[in-house]
């Protein structure tokens, strides 16, 4: 019974966790499709005004939507993947532990 209770609770948790990358990855590729359409229609309506080519292609205005709304795809990313992403997971301070102790020996 317990035995039951441990493995269904590890199928919730790892659906979840899969859930969860899939949303990630679905935002990101709204993320990309979307800030593209968005640039696009910057870039044609500077160049419609009169604008040249590097002008265009300078303003800030072509760029903003993909640095804000990537500040906010950083954080879901953080939500998503944490810091084990960076080196950090739950069992890196005892790797660093036992890594520190076998240089002693």
């Amino acid at each position: 019974m317990q035995q039951n209770f441990i493995q269904e609770d590890k199928y919730i948790r790892a659906k979840k966790r899969v859930k969860a990358i899939k949303g990630f990855y679905v935002h990101l590729i709204v993320y990309v499709l979307i800030n593209i359409f968005i640039s696009g229609i910057i870039i044609f309506g500077l160049t419609k005004a009169g604008y040249n080519i590097v002008d265009t292609f300078s303003n800030f205005g072509v760029y903003s939507t993909w640095l804000f709304w990537g500040i906010g795809m950083f954080f879901h990313w953080l939500g998503v993947f944490g810091f084990k992403s960076f080196g950090f997971g739950n069992d890196w301070e005892e790797k660093k532990i036992k890594e520190f102790m076998e240089k002693e020996d």
